[in-house]
């Protein structure tokens, strides 16, 4: 466990994962739920108890559709997307580069795209 991770995350999302009774209100809610190893209340759970590694090495953090589904179901105010996209962020800090820059959409635009698309984009790979 790297400690670090575990702070930077924390820091980052801004979430305080204790707060989290593991009820899975934002696991059952989440659209991506079916393609995720690791699951919305699983993310917090795994931060809280400082198994960041195995997170990090995860396709569940690009498989997170930044919906904020799972934030608008948790009864504790609990922010698991935020968590994801931390994570996210962590991995991307250690490679040492973002994915997509504001100047690379225009390229990447088509007419069948929908908005939504490009917003969660840019909140995924622009940080």
């Amino acid at each position: 466990m790297n400690k670090f991770d575990k702070e930077q995350i924390l820091h980052t999302s801004g979430v305080n994962v204790l707060k989290c009774m593991r009820c899975g209100k934002c696991s059952a809610t989440c659209p991506s739920y079916d393609e995720m190893e690791y699951h919305p209340h699983q993310f917090v759970y795994m931060v809280e108890k400082g198994d960041i590694e195995k997170l990090m090495a995860s396709k569940s953090i690009y498989k997170c559709l930044s919906c904020y589904a799972c934030v608008e179901r948790c009864p504790r105010g609990v922010e698991p997307a935020k968590v994801v996209e931390a994570v996210r962020l962590q991995v991307i800090r250690r490679q040492g580069a973002n994915h997509l820059t504001p100047d690379d959409i225009p390229a990447l635009l088509d007419e069948d795209l929908p908005q939504q698309a490009i917003v969660t984009a840019m909140r995924k790979y622009s940080k």
